[in-house]
Formats: C-alpha cells, sequence, structure tokens
C-alpha cells in the first residue's frame, strides 16, 4: 500500500467513525422526541383531560400490551440490524413498515451495487434506500390517498380490493424472503431457517396453541443458535468490516 493509498484508507476511517457518532447521537435523540411526541397526547388527557383513568388501570394495560409484543421487541432488532446496520436502524424504527417496505428497499439496493451485509458499504447502501423509499411513500401517500383516494376506491371493484388486502402481505413478505435468500448467498443458514420454521408452524404450535404469538421468536432464536453451530468452521468472514470494501 502506498503512502497516498494509506491516507485515503486513514482518512476515511476517520470519516466512518464520525458518521458513526453523529448518527447515534441525533438517532437517540430524535428517538427520544419521537417517543414523547407519541405518547405526549394521551399523557395530557390523563393527568390534564376529564378522563377517569387510575394508574393502576395504566398499568394494566401496559401489561397486557407488553405480555402481548414483548417478543416483537426482542425480534426484531436481533433480525433487522445485520441488515440495515444501526445508522438505518434509528430512521426504520422511526419511520416504521419495516418489513414490508424499508428492509426490501435496504435488500435490493445492496444487492445491486454487490454490497455484503455487515460492511459499512451496505450500511450506506441502507441509509439512502431507506430515504428513497420515504420519499417514495411520502409522494405516493400524497397523491394516490390524499389527491386520488377517494376517486380510487370508487372506480377500482370491491372484489379486487378484497383480494388485495388478503394476498398484498404474504406477497411482499415473499419477495423479501426471497431478495434476503438471493443476497446472503448462506445456503445452509437459508435450509435450517426454513426447516425451523416449518417444525414451529406446522408441529410445535399445532402442538402447543399457547406458543402462538411466540412463535416468530422462538423461530429467528432457534434459527440463530443452529446457524451458528452447524455453520461451516472453513468460511472466514473478512477481518475488517469496518471499511467501505
Amino acid at each position: 500500500m502506498t503512502t497516498g493509498e494509506a491516507v485515503a484508507v486513514s482518512t476515511g476511517e476517520r470519516e466512518l467513525a464520525e458518521f458513526d457518532t453523529t448518527t447515534s447521537r441525533w438517532g437517540r435523540i430524535t428517538m427520544l422526541l419521537g417517543l414523547l411526541l407519541s405518547i405526549g397526547a394521551p399523557l395530557y388527557l390523563v393527568f390534564f383531560g376529564d378522563v377517569d383513568v387510575t394508574a393502576g388501570q395504566l398499568w394494566t394495560a401496559f401489561a397486557a400490551v407488553a405480555g402481548t409484543f414483548f417478543i416483537i421487541w426482542l425480534v426484531e432488532p436481533l433480525t433487522y440490524f445485520p441488515i440495515l446496520g444501526p445508522a438505518a436502524m434509528y430512521q426504520a424504527f422511526m419511520i416504521g413498515n419495516i418489513a414490508n417496505k424499508l428492509l426490501p428497499a435496504a435488500l435490493i439496493a445492496q444487492t445491486n451495487i454487490g454490497a455484503k451485509p455487515g460492511t459499512k458499504r451496505a450500511e450506506l447502501a441502507a441509509v439512502l434506500a431507506i430515504c428513497g423509499a420515504a420519499m417514495v411513500h411520502l409522494l405516493s401517500l400524497a397523491v394516490f390517498v390524499g389527491l386520488l383516494g377517494t376517486w380510487l376506491i370508487s372506480v377500482i371493484p370491491a372484489d379486487i380490493v378484497a383480494v388485495t388486502r388478503s394476498y398484498i402481505l404474504p406477497s411482499v413478505l415473499g419477495a423479501v424472503l426471497v431478495q434476503a435468500i438471493v443476497s446472503m448467498k448462506q445456503p445452509r443458514a437459508t435450509v435450517i431457517a426454513l426447516l425451523v420454521a416449518a417444525i414451529i408452524t406446522f408441529v410445535v404450535v399445532p402442538a402447543v396453541p399457547s406458543l402462538a404469538l411466540s412463535s416468530t421468536g422462538i423461530a429467528v432464536i432457534v434459527t440463530a443458535v443452529l446457524a451458528w453451530f452447524l455453520r461451516n468452521k472453513n468460511d472466514q468472514r473478512p477481518a475488517e468490516l469496518a471499511t467501505i470494501e
């Protein structure tokens, strides 16, 4: 490596470190502000409005919601982080619609430029892809919902609307799954994931229906553990994933 190349690498590493520091700082700030805005109105109604709600009722409601979605709070960050990276994770959880919009956009961007998940190049691609997806979403909402929404609903046959509602989510998630398999190029982990999901869906859940709500979390955790222990020990990951490749 020449002196000029060494200087360029050193400069790039410093800029990436600054990028991580900046996104971490502002990511926490914006997430906290989003949290305050989202709970501000309910808290105002509880403490200053004429709403007969006690603290015990609030905690009971929170416990009911937490009991239902607690596993999702753990599974989603663990599932998305390897693909999105820290910077895009702040974006994704602030915007929402991660599985059916932001994750596909990130995967397609990474695949098109040949960025390997876990690298800085893939992380930056995810950040830019999410920005693009959010812009397209806002523009499409403004046009097809804000301006043309009522007219479109009136001209589309009810049968087509019903079919669309039934199949749109499976089609989107199916496309995301295929895109993830193609981009990750990990056949052993893919087979393990498919087998684990099939066993939990068709064997475990029918045998123990109470595990239905936590079945996704169980599948993710079991797949991760098995993929780790059954991985090809001869495959060596790059020694340094902090560079742009």
